[in-house]
């Protein structure tokens, strides 16, 4: 029985991502610990969710334009709340680091433009369709995600209306942004994005509704960046300016 709307998986979203990011103030640098680990775990909920519906936000909008201008002005506040949570300079790659210099939602915006390339209504040969999909795997790259987000978004959208190989699709993109983040970046962090297969019985659940709270669209684009900002507060009444991820 599909019992969960779209607002549902939102708010498991918005608390599977609390979760995460407590952990990430409590127990910086990624330990490997059962607590923090859990926690993360729980956190691989969030991800998989924005992928999903940033594909049916493309499928179902009806002002392309203004879903991308949105999403670009979210990304750009996220960028300035994701650095000042997690004490990243705001000018990427100013430490020397290329990899977590800015929020997801960089890559969320850049992937619904990779989408419009791709599937859209468009006059784009295919030589400059992979040209400019490449381009973007470029600039989404120094985000939380990567370019793995945009390219699992890409292949989930292909597959719409097929949980199952959408499933499969993400998997494999993220075993590659795992193995990478294994050896780069964090071993704990590279095991922890396996679990991102945890989100498939909830998607299963999805009845393909919107939900009468309309306010939720607008909750979650204030809550990402407010939350954020509080954690910021306390990071740095606890620990002073110094990062709490892998910089």
């Amino acid at each position: 029985m599909k019992k969960l709307n779209s607002n549902h998986l939102k708010l498991i979203a918005i608390v599977a991502m609390t979760i995460d990011h407590i952990a990430d103030l409590l127990y910086p640098g990624m330990p490997n610990s059962i607590i923090p680990n859990i926690c993360h775990i729980i956190g691989r909920l969030t991800a998989p969710i924005m992928f999903f519906f940033i594909c049916e936000g493309f499928y179902y909008t009806k002002d392309l334009k203004k879903y991308i201008k949105r999403l670009f002005i979210f990304a750009i506040i996220s960028h300035f709340a994701y650095c000042f949570a997690f004490g990243i300079n705001y000018i990427p790659f100013s430490t020397g680091n290329i990899f977590n210099q800015t929020s997801i939602m960089w890559s969320l915006a850049w992937s619904v433009v990779a989408l419009y390339i791709v599937y859209g209504n468009n006059k784009f040969k295919e030589w400059q369709k992979w040209l400019l999909v490449i381009l973007l795997n470029v600039i989404t790259f120094p985000a939380d995600w990567s370019s793995i987000g945009l390219m699992i978004i890409l292949s989930m959208y292909e597959h719409r209306g097929n949980l199952n190989k959408q499933i499969i699709n993400m998997m494999f993109w993220t075993i590659i942004y795992a193995l990478v983040s294994f050896l780069f970046v964090s071993k704990t962090y590279g095991i922890i994005q396996l679990f991102v297969i945890i989100v498939y019985p909830l998607l299963k659940l999805y009845n393909g509704k919107k939900g009468k709270a309309n306010w939720m669209k607008w909750f979650f684009y204030l809550y990402y960046p407010l939350h954020l900002f509080l954690i910021g507060i306390i990071r740095l009444l606890m620990y002073g300016n110094i990062p709490l991820l892998f910089n």
